[in-house]
């Protein structure tokens, strides 16, 4: 997609490897708004495939999004840890 992308002179929102936020919460993968999430695939100039992973490494959720369901992060955020045990509540 991203040779499709280039070919045609566009550029995704956000590009393979991106570390991005969730928006808003997406309780059916338990994930909450401000999880931290990598872009693994751009399937369009706005779909997006995002791994979120547990701090063992192990994957919470893989899930399509659209460029409204993500946002790229910066200086201004600060990363933070919560409990999975949290998500069920």
């Amino acid at each position: 997609m991203l040779a499709y992308l280039n070919s045609i002179g566009a550029s995704p929102m956000h590009k393979l490897l991106d570390t991005v936020a969730l928006t808003h919460d997406l309780p059916t993968a338990g994930l909450r708004a401000g999880d931290v999430g990598a872009v693994v695939d751009v399937l369009a100039p706005d779909a997006f495939e995002v791994e979120f992973v547990a701090a063992s490494g192990r994957t919470q959720a893989l899930v399509t999004l659209g460029t409204a369901d993500i946002r790229a992060l910066g200086d201004q955020d600060l990363l933070a840890v919560r409990s999975l045990a949290e998500s069920a509540v």
